[in-house]
């Protein structure tokens, strides 16, 4: 059996908006009125398009190619809504202003983010991870840095000036005493970009869970950072806690068949959080008992473009997948459009540009579609 893991990319969309009047959620509300409470009393009167690419700090063994964009989810509020949550002190969070990730943006606005305050000092460099972003899929967090040697995102390594992306010469997360590859771990993938024009001297780091095996994602963790810089011959370690605040998960199994004469088509898991929806689907090509590396090639171009009942294609992520017989199995994850959708379209397409491309008709595989209806959240 092969396995290959896809690398991930951060694709420049434009950001999308909900309508004006949507209800704030109860989250959201509540630290709305902490801030007001605390206030004091007033007298009346945000070919390709350019990407910028998020590496990959751990895989297994294989073949990859890069597919996919690093996003959480389209607006969930309006801009007005979005400009009163940023200006007020205990709601801003710098994942509001990310470049490049709408749904990081969008997890800052709704107030998903967790503050928190882990430091590190070796000499005059210091690193400090001052927000986290976690789902039960995905989670992510943002790391400072700070150096003699770093100016505007420039870090010099004494041999070199390279971005502070590159600077990163090793990575290693760590929860419960397992890597990623450990027996029992729930560490799937782990990926790293910078944040962006706007904050040139930080980091986004995020890390893919296992959906399934011997052990679950809990709640809340502690993640142990091990994390080097060029340049530099020490080794930092950092204790990131994690909180998950989406509470609003669908899961479904359907089981969901469709086929035309060559190929078939099974959905056999679809989880939903208000940021990231995830699912699990296989493609296998009839008349065939073992894949030729000609009909794996084949295989690796079909990719499912997923709709909700408005008809708005979800921003792909990433995924991983393995060959297996006759079959591509994959699990591929997708950023949860805004509002609630009673069902989802799931389209299988060939690869033209990337997996997260907005998909021409042309690309479409005919009767192979898909509909997965949605119970209410819970």
């Amino acid at each position: 059996m092969d396995k290959f893991n896809l690398d991930q990319e951060f694709k420049g969309l434009k950001e999308g908006n909900a309508a004006a009047g949507m209800p704030i959620s109860p989250l959201v509300r509540a630290r709305l009125d902490e801030t007001y409470a605390s206030l004091p009393e007033q007298p009346a009167g945000r070919r390709r398009k350019p990407q910028s690419k998020l590496r990959r700090l751990s895989s297994a063994t294989a073949a990859a190619f890069v597919l996919g964009a690093g996003l959480f989810a389209s607006g969930f509020v309006s801009p007005a809504m979005a400009d009163s949550i940023k200006s007020i002190p205990l709601i801003g969070s710098l994942f509001s202003s990310i470049e490049g990730d709408i749904g990081l943006r969008n997890a800052g606005e709704l107030g998903l983010a967790s503050i928190v305050n882990s430091e590190v000092s070796y000499r005059d460099v210091k690193l400090e991870v001052t927000e986290t972003v976690f789902d039960g899929s995905r989670a992510a967090f943002l790391l400072k840095v700070e150096a003699p040697n770093l100016k505007n995102g420039e870090f010099d390594t004494g041999k070199k000036k390279v971005k502070l992306s590159d600077a990163i010469s090793n990575l290693t997360l760590t929860v419960d005493g397992k890597q990623q590859g450990d027996p029992g771990s729930i560490l799937q993938g782990s990926y790293f970009t910078g944040a962006g024009e706007a904050h040139p001297d930080m980091l986004i780091f995020e890390e893919v869970f296992e959906a399934s095996g011997s052990s679950t994602v809990p709640d809340t963790f502690t993640a142990e950072a091990l994390l080097s810089l060029e340049g530099i011959d020490h080794e930092f370690k950092l204790d990131i806690p994690f909180k998950k605040t989406t509470e609003d998960i669908i899961n479904v199994q359907p089981d969901a068949l469709s086929a035309n004469d060559e190929l078939s088509v099974t959905v056999a898991e679809l989880q939903s959080t208000p940021l990231t929806t995830r699912v699990h689907y296989s493609i296998a090509l009839f008349n065939a008992d073992t894949l030729t590396e000609k009909e794996e090639k084949r295989l690796n171009k079909i990719r499912l473009a997923v709709y909700d009942d408005q008809g708005r294609q979800l921003p792909a992520l990433n995924g991983d997948g393995q060959y297996s017989a006759n079959a591509l199995s994959f699990d591929a994850r997708y950023a949860t459009t805004s509002g609630t959708t009673s069902y989802l379209l799931l389209k299988p397409f060939i690869v033209e540009d990337d997996f997260a491309e907005t998909v021409k008709e042309k690309q479409f595989i005919k009767g192979l579609e898909l509909k997965i209806e949605l119970p209410a959240a819970k």
